[in-house]
């Protein structure tokens, strides 16, 4: 004759396992997906919209905005300002080399260059788009809350800017 002793709490927990297993199950696969690498990489972002980062003019962008913006049924004549917190960025692809001596370890960063035949380039590893800091959008129907809204839904759409950063304003 065998014998086995379970403990009490054994054959509870086995009893709770058996009745909650449904949810442990959905608990697990939920963790393995929140812990699923999703890439480490940086990736560039897209330019600003209408062109590339790189070919990015404030002016342009500005004419743009107002042109779409005077589209919007009542907003009538349309100006658009923005400024610029920071502009577009290049960031280098470096080559770092690190090297042990007695007085203890050096590294050394190089921006890896390339020779384009016209002249030497830095090899670009990501270029980010210019940030938005505010918005200031004047047209005529700017009194009416109906084109208010619009407009800041639109400019905020286009720039990445919040609410609170785009002022819509009557003008004549």
């Amino acid at each position: 004759m065998k014998f086995q002793w379970k403990p009490p709490e054994a054959e509870k927990a086995w009893k709770l396992l058996e009745k909650y297993k449904y949810v442990l199950i959905v608990l697990v696969v939920g963790l393995v997906l929140l812990l699923w690498p999703v890439g480490t990489k940086e990736e560039p972002r897209e330019g600003v919209p209408g062109g590339q980062a790189e070919d990015f003019d404030l002016e342009a962008m500005e004419r743009k905005l107002s042109q779409v913006l005077s589209q919007v049924d009542g907003a009538g004549k349309v100006t658009v300002a923005l400024t610029v917190k920071s502009g577009v960025e290049q960031v280098p692809v470096t080559d770092r080399s690190t090297s042990v001596t007695e007085r203890g370890n050096s590294v050394e960063e190089k921006t890896v260059v390339i020779d384009t035949g016209s002249g030497k380039e830095a090899v670009v590893r990501l270029q980010r788009s210019p940030v938005f800091q505010g918005a200031l959008v004047v047209c005529e129907g700017g009194d009416r809350a109906d084109v208010q809204l619009l407009m800041t839904r639109a400019v905020s759409a286009l720039t990445g800017l919040g609410a609170d950063r785009i002022t819509v304003c009557k003008g004549g």
